[in-house]
């Protein structure tokens, strides 16, 4: 799994502050685990000069190496006001919102610049309604798996919870044809 910078994420929980100098750390987890971190400064007290300076330790042993890493940042004025602030990738120059070190990586850059995929990419047609599925479920803090049982959460409207609930009542129209589908051609080979 890829560490991941989140700069909007950042701005939101105070890690980074426009017109503020910040420093501070990130950490990952893996399945509850410790799977990294770095030290970082959010300089966004010289306009025109912002940038995050990242700091952490790569490698074991003997080929262990203390990394620096300087990321510009910038921003766009969206129509309805305000500013998006964007990191600008270190090795391909793109406006990015956020920053991966997949595993093996030495620094951090964008999607683009590491090749990677979305997750989504990666899903056969068939399994689709079954992810989309259990996102729903996740969303709706149910049990998860192929025809748990949906719950309206408290303090969700109810049209909204019947929005979903329509939609993961399709998908799971799609798992049981797919299902079928699968035991028919089964039952033919056999």
């Amino acid at each position: 799994m890829s560490l991941r910078i989140d700069l909007a994420w950042m701005l939101r929980t105070g890690r980074a502050s426009e017109r503020h100098h910040i420093s501070g750390a990130l950490y990952w987890s893996c399945g509850g685990e410790p799977s990294g971190s770095i030290s970082y400064v959010a300089r966004m007290d010289e306009p025109g000069q912002e940038r995050l300076e990242l700091s952490y330790w790569r490698g074991e042993g003997k080929e262990r190496e203390h990394v620096r890493q300087t990321v510009r940042l910038t921003f766009t004025r969206p129509r309805l006001g305000g500013k998006r602030w964007w990191m600008i990738c270190p090795y391909s120059g793109l406006r990015v919102g956020k920053l991966y070190k997949p595993p093996g990586g030495d620094r951090f850059a964008g999607r683009k610049a590491w090749r990677l995929g979305y997750a989504s990419q990666r899903l056969a047609h068939h399994d689709r309604p079954f992810e989309s599925a259990r996102r729903i479920q996740r969303k709706l803090g149910s049990d998860q798996g192929w025809g748990a049982v949906l719950t309206r959460p408290k303090g969700m409207h109810h049209a909204t919870f019947q929005r979903h609930l329509d939609r993961y009542l399709d998908l799971e129209d799609q798992c049981h044809a797919h299902m079928w589908g699968l035991i028919n051609r089964l039952k033919a080979m056999g």
